[in-house]
């Protein structure tokens, strides 16, 4: 594994307002480059009173701001949301304001529910457009200028990537020579499927000569066991509730989850976020050491989602601490 990163939701906890939010992923951030995490990544969601990080490239340069040298991305833009032009335009932007620093990963989906989609996007086509969306945006990031450029944007060369959680991206990914992210840390699934097929079928490009392949997983990092699972209700329940179609802010934690989630309902929550370590830092060195061994990902990017925030710092610092170790482990072996 040649790095690992950090990937932030901007969540907003019941009690507190999205400007905390904001105020608090810069802070993550710059813990973040402090604890040796190679990208910090934030994700477009919209519609959703628990998600602050909805003009992602906007908060994206809040952070690059705040940081000096941590690689500060999209994990991701959802494409049929936005022209491709629009997004060059953006990322150009960052790219040139934050040389070096910038990513771009790309998804799919509306990352929201079917009425905000068509609020965003004012004509809904009926085809699938986004294999040659992502054409279309690369080529704005290139050295030779088309009819259309993006300015900023053209020859800044920002390295964009594929994000999925089904076997689609992994297939694009490597039809195009692309880096490829899958998001096991809410859909697992796929994950092993997915891996090998970016792998197997990878075709060399301008872009990338070898395969890159990240896998993203949930972690819940605490002093002790117990205060750990106790931390990680406040995921467990927001992701009931958003299954239930109630999303909110993120919830206060619970000392009994299952008298908070219908049994059935709680299943289904564990099982989607079961790609994840949670413990005191030997559990969570152990059990992030076993998804590394089975998955064998070029990088791991965590997530997490704690109501409190300097419990969320102290998450996040352990499992720093955890991945040098296995890191130095695996060098040394």
């Amino acid at each position: 594994m040649q790095h690992y990163s950090l990937l932030d939701l901007s969540p907003v906890a019941e009690g507190q307002t999205a400007a905390d939010a904001l105020a608090n992923t810069v802070d993550l951030a710059r813990l973040a480059e402090a604890e040796g995490y190679h990208r910090y990544w934030l994700a477009e969601h919209h519609n959703m009173p628990g998600i602050a990080s909805a003009a992602t490239a906007v908060v994206i340069g809040h952070v690059a701001g705040a940081t000096k040298t941590i690689r500060v991305g999209a994990g991701g833009i959802m494409l049929p949301n936005h022209a491709p032009l629009v997004v060059a335009e953006q990322f150009g932007t960052l790219a040139t304001l934050y040389p070096d620093r910038i990513d771009l990963g790309l998804g799919r989906a509306p990352g929201s529910d079917m009425v905000t989609a068509r609020a965003l996007r004012r004509h809904m086509a009926p085809d699938d457009s986004f294999p040659q969306d992502v054409q279309e945006l690369i080529g704005y990031f290139g050295d030779t200028p088309g009819p259309v450029q993006a300015v900023p944007g053209t020859g800044t060369h920002v390295p964009v990537w594929i994000l999925g959680s089904s076997l689609y991206g992994a297939q694009l990914a490597a039809h195009f020579g692309l880096p490829y992210a899958f998001a096991a840390h809410f859909a697992p699934a796929m994950l092993e499927q997915a891996s090998m097929i970016y792998r197997q079928q990878f075709q060399p490009s301008d872009w990338l000569q070898r395969p890159y392949f990240m896998m993203a997983a949930g972690v819940c990092a605490a002093d002790t066991d117990a205060e750990a699972d106790f931390l990680r209700t406040s995921q467990q329940l927001a992701f009931a509730r958003l299954r239930s179609g109630q999303p909110g802010k993120l919830p206060r934690p619970v000392d009994d989850i299952a008298t908070h989630v219908p049994p059935q309902v709680l299943e289904g929550v564990n099982a989607a976020l079961a790609c994840s370590a949670t413990g005191g830092p030997d559990t969570v060195r152990g059990q992030l050491a076993g998804l590394i061994a089975r998955y064998q990902p070029d990088e791991l990017i965590l997530t997490g989602m704690i109501h409190d925030h300097s419990a969320r710092l102290r998450s996040f610092r352990i499992a720093a601490e955890a991945l040098r170790d296995i890191t130095a482990s695996r060098n040394a072996a």
